[in-house]
């Protein structure tokens, strides 16, 4: 009877050590596993042609004109699925040039009924039009991969609220061989809230973006309806 409790009791002793070791090289092997929280996309920029769609034929544009946009924004998961919302707050800043035209911001004197596009008559090297806005993005987007979101196929729509900072024209001229900047600001004329839907789609931390607006550059009557759109490359991450 003794014999068989110590038998008993060394096969209870051999089952917890090889029990306890198992323990603890698994404990091992998962404590060098590095555990990391999932990318969420909270750094967005955005960079791009930016064009003028139903302009009248006495709009002349000219060159790249292009568009900037940086936002940080927060995710919002939607349960366990590939999908989340996302909002957030940054600028966006586009620059539009003029082809052998000058935009007339005056809002004084006898053109302070609305915008007039005129003929340039200065012989300017360079004429732009820039407007920059304070935009909230809102967008539901879509992870192929939920572990990492730095890598795999995404994509998101949207729609982004602007309100407008400022609005300003820039020439550039040269007089006596020397170079002449002549600037006009001016926020009267230009919508003063900018609503434009979003698209966006990549691999990992690059993607192509296009955005159209709802709203036009010029307040209604204050100048000819033109609608912006803008396509390019977005960089996520963080």
């Amino acid at each position: 009877m003794i014999k068989r409790l110590a038998v008993l009791l060394l096969m209870v002793l051999y089952t917890s050590a090889s029990f306890a070791q198992e323990t603890d090289n698994s404990m091992k092997q998962s404590a060098t596993i590095p555990i990391s929280k999932p990318a969420r996309d909270f750094l967005l920029l955005q960079f791009g042609y930016f064009g003028w769609l139903n302009k009248p034929d006495s709009v002349q544009t000219k060159g790249f004109g292009y568009t900037f946009s940086a936002f940080l924004c927060y995710d919002f998961p939607i349960k366990n699925s590939k999908l989340s919302f996302a909002t957030g707050i940054g600028i966006n800043t586009n620059v539009t040039y003029l082809n052998g035209q000058i935009l007339v911001l005056a809002d004084t004197g006898a053109r302070a009924s609305q915008v007039h596009f005129l003929g340039d008559t200065v012989g300017y090297k360079r004429f732009k039009f820039v407007t920059t806005y304070l935009t909230a993005p809102f967008e539901l987007r879509y992870f192929s991969n939920q572990k990492n979101r730095n890598k795999g196929f995404k994509a998101a729509i949207g729609l982004q609220i602007g309100t407008l900072l400022g609005a300003h024209t820039k020439g550039l001229r040269s007089v006596s061989g020397n170079n002449v900047k002549d600037k006009e600001d001016t926020k009267n004329f230009i919508t003063t809230w900018n609503f434009q839907s979003t698209a966006r789609i990549g691999w990992g931390h690059f993607s192509i973006f296009g955005t159209y607006n709802l709203t036009n550059v010029f307040k209604t009557n204050d100048g000819p309806d033109i609608t912006p759109f803008s396509m390019g490359i977005a960089l996520t991450g963080l």
